[in-house]
């Protein structure tokens, strides 16, 4: 017997026919004699639709209205779900954040979990009860509801794995593993059987859709086996944890494995990821002194607004200096707003705005052995005549902004480039 913890996403939960067919899949776990706890996202395009209702409300809405409004789509897939448990026979009641509770900070909007206090959870599951918990929300010191950001469900569903000692975490999405890249791009993308968690964290990072970053880096720091699967499997087909998926694993238990594919020499690069979601914020004429680049970046974190790629380009003439950026799209306008409320103290002349740009990134833990990944890129992508905007890198991780136009072909190009293709 294992104690498991089943993460189910929007679209699985999209719908009461899906809701059902996901109920099946928790019975059967359950049936096998494992103590098992449910985490759940809002239903499909939800939280989207009570976003554009607190934008319409206000544009520089108060993010800790935001959270009572979003945090509640959760709520209905959680009462959904166990509702349908309850009339398949099983013993299962919902949790909602501050019922556990999931302690957070007061980071509205982009909570971090500080502790969950699993005592009541373990008991409930012991007693052979389906714990069902809504995703993405917990609750601040003061009592509030929070909530952790976009893709938060995958989080909640680590942590929660973590608070209660769980055997796996199996991530269950509309995708059956993690890809070479997005297949909806490119056809021939290939599954991976194992990703260690600092690909699958930098991955994450830089634009993969199918954990959250965050829930990666806690997964690492907490040592949480975690697995992807796909809920989407027909109503005879075998349990969905025996198809098999994509394990999240240490490096060392890649080097360990016999699976096909998982020498780490020969894998050069695990996979490429394109993220449209980023925004290109410009600074021009910065002084070019100690402490202003700071005073462009300070009240950023402070608004817990997080910066990517960052460029300077000095030029020395003048002593002023043009300072290029990119935050997530989501913060553009807040974060727009607050460097206009500081222009006469960061001493810039003008701020343009470009939403039109997307991140491509190639990621492996083959890169700290071979050299020339970076040139590869550069060079396939110049051959396609695709301008690079800016570059990062980290030790398995190369980088680059380009036009959004460009993302699929850029995608396809590389993906061929590396020798990821799948043999036809």
């Amino acid at each position: 017997m294992a104690r498991i913890v089943m993460k189910f996403g929007g679209t699985s939960m999209a719908g009461t026919e899906r809701i059902r067919r996901v109920a099946g899949i928790v019975k059967r776990q359950q049936e096998a004699g494992h103590e098992v706890a449910v985490v759940v996202s809002a239903m499909a395009g939800e939280t989207d639709r009570l976003v554009n209702f607190c934008r319409e409300a206000n544009a520089l809405y108060d993010p800790a209205e935001y959270d009572v409004v979003v945090a509640s789509g959760e709520q209905v897939t959680s009462g959904l779900l166990a509702l349908t448990l309850q009339a398949m026979g099983c013993k299962a009641r919902s949790w909602l954040g501050w019922q556990v509770p999931i302690r957070t900070d007061d980071a509205h909007a982009k909570a971090r979990i500080e502790d969950i206090d699993s005592d009541s959870l373990v008991a409930s599951m012991a007693a052979g009860e389906i714990a069902v918990i809504p995703g993405f929300q917990g609750v601040s010191p003061e009592g509030r509801v929070t909530t952790l950001g976009r893709g938060g469900s995958d989080t909640s569903a680590v942590a929660v794995a973590a608070a209660v000692k769980a055997d796996r975490c199996d991530i269950y999405t509309d995708v059956d593993g993690v890809y070479t890249t997005d297949p909806r791009i490119v056809a021939k993308a290939r599954k991976l059987p194992l990703v260690t968690y600092e690909e699958m964290l930098e991955l994450a990072s830089v634009g993969s859709k199918v954990l959250q970053t965050r829930s990666v880096s806690l997964a690492m720091k907490e040592n949480v086996r975690v697995q992807v699967l796909s809920s989407f499997i027909d109503e005879n087909a075998p349990a969905a944890d025996t198809i098999p998926g994509t394990l999240i694993v240490s490096d060392e238990e890649l080097a360990n494995s016999n699976l096909e594919g998982s020498d780490m020499e020969r894998q050069l690069i695990t996979g490429i990821a394109a993220d449209k979601n980023e925004a290109k914020v410009t600074l021009t004429r910065v002084p070019d002194r100690p402490g202003a680049v700071a005073s462009i970046f300070a009240p950023l974190a402070e608004s817990n607004i997080n910066v990517d790629m960052i460029i300077q380009n000095v030029a020395k003439d003048k002593g002023e200096t043009d300072v290029t950026f990119t935050v997530p799209q989501a913060d553009l306008v807040r974060a727009q707003a607050l460097l206009e409320e500081r222009k006469d103290a960061i001493g810039y002349y003008r701020l343009i705005a470009d939403g039109n740009v997307a991140k491509i990134s190639v990621v492996g833990v083959g890169m700290r052995s071979h050299a020339g990944v970076a040139s590869t890129m550069f060079k396939t992508l110049a051959d396609r005549g695709i301008n690079i905007i800016a570059i990062s890198t980290s030790e398995i991780k190369v980088s680059v902004l380009i036009d959004t136009d460009e993302t699929e072909l850029a995608v396809r190009v590389l993906h061929t480039a590396y020798g990821l293709d799948a043999a036809a």
